[in-house]
């Protein structure tokens, strides 16, 4: 049975009431304190630091190329606005980190639903920028393709964990679906990088859950020609490919990057002293990696790198003794999604990747899509919140009663 503070001689029914409040605030604080991973959060909260300074030795580059006789910005434009931003990421991330794990699901699949229908409205009336419809004006412009990558780990991770319960249900051929219907709609923009990207998540679940080899490898041909048919029927994707394997031009957008981020060496030119940044486009978001090399040096690059493998690692030791299938699906998805975006984009800076347009996770500058990336991971802390005094004993995709 409940039990309620005793009442306090002096005070009135109100004051006692907000004693009450505040003293289960503190309580479900503590609660929240105990359970999520502090290792984590203070690695994500690591990257979003690095992030701040690096939007604000990028935003003079782009504030210049952007500004016009009629308008010109300030250096600082993006910069401050990044952190109106980052304000509201971090107040997602918080209240997400706070959800249990069946609310922290149940909301993941209603946004995927959400964003499922705003990918359909995209190709009718959203807005186009460099020739490729992706956002929605409504009021504040809105990239449901950024919603959907943590709502789609978070639904497919659910289908794929029918299996555990029933491994009739077909949850393979649903999860291709999904898969084919959300390519398609990405396809119709056009934007072949999250195509890409969702694919991968999707690849690494459906591997995770214990599909068959035969099935996996003959969706996966069929993935493969899906490539092929992209690169003759897509112009866009074939010229960028087609750059990239035949080494380009000093003045690509990929060479550029590369040479802006090995200009300053290992210790960087120092903040806005950087000079190659100027002649790079997007310097805010696709190329910041390669302005946080000219000016802070080679050696922060890696401290990123780390980071970001910091964060996978500590995931998937998180998940070595977890029991549940979904928890294990979920967050190895969240992880997928979130450390694939970091390497692509880093790779497109290194020149080893054709460039695909696609922001550095928790580090560049945006809009839709930093608050997308900590709702993320204020999920994925959700789902990996876990009592510290409760021992698990692993999860194991055997049949039940099979032996060991």
């Amino acid at each position: 049975m409940a039990t309620h503070p005793p009442l306090v001689p002096g005070l009135n029914a109100s004051a006692q009431g907000r004693q009450r409040y505040r003293r289960n605030r503190r309580g479900e604080f503590a609660i929240w304190w105990r359970e999520i991973d502090r290792v984590l959060l203070t690695l994500i909260l690591a990257v979003m630091a690095i992030g701040t300074a690096a939007v604000a030795a990028s935003s003079p580059a782009s504030a210049r190329r952007l500004s016009t006789a009629a308008l010109k910005l300030d250096d600082l434009h993006f910069f401050i606005i990044h952190l109106r931003w980052q304000a509201i990421g971090l107040a997602v991330m918080f209240g997400a980190s706070c959800l249990p794990k069946d609310m922290a699901r149940r909301i993941g699949i209603l946004l995927g639903a959400a964003m499922l229908v705003g990918l359909a409205l995209v190709p009718v009336i959203g807005s186009e920028v460099n020739g490729a419809k992706r956002w929605l004006n409504l009021g504040v412009s809105l990239q449901p393709s950024e919603f959907l990558k943590p709502a789609f780990a978070i639904g497919l991770a659910w289908i794929l964990s029918w299996r555990s319960r029933d491994p009739n249900i077909p949850v393979l051929g649903i999860s291709v679906g999904i898969m084919a219907l959300v390519g398609g709609l990405l396809m119709l923009q056009p934007d072949f990088g999250s195509t890409i990207l969702f694919a991968g998540v999707w690849f690494v679940l459906v591997l995770l859950s214990g599909m068959s080899i035969r099935l996996i490898a003959g969706v996966g041909a069929a993935g493969v020609a899906l490539m092929v048919a992209t690169y003759v029927l897509y112009d866009n994707a074939r010229h960028r490919i087609d750059a990239f394997l035949g080494g380009g031009t000093a003045y690509d957008q990929v060479d550029l990057a590369q040479r802006t981020l090995l200009s300053g060496g290992w210790t960087g030119s120092g903040l806005w002293l950087g000079t190659r940044k100027l002649s790079l486009p997007e310097a805010h978001t696709d190329y910041i990696f390669s302005v946080i090399g000219e000016e802070f040096g080679l050696w922060v690059c890696a401290v990123i790198v780390m980071l970001y493998l910091a964060i996978i690692v500590r995931v998937l030791l998180r998940l070595v003794e977890e029991e549940d299938l979904f928890t294990v699906l979920a967050a190895t998805g969240l992880t997928a999604q979130l450390g694939g975006q970091a390497f692509i984009n880093i790779l497109v800076n290194l020149q080893l990747f054709p460039s695909k347009g696609m922001t550095l996770p928790l580090i560049s500058y945006g809009g839709s899509s930093t608050v997308a990336l900590c709702l993320g991971v204020g999920f994925l802390l959700a789902i990996t919140r876990r009592n510290p005094f409760i021992t698990r004993e692993g999860l194991s995709l055997r049949e039940p009663g099979a032996k060991k």
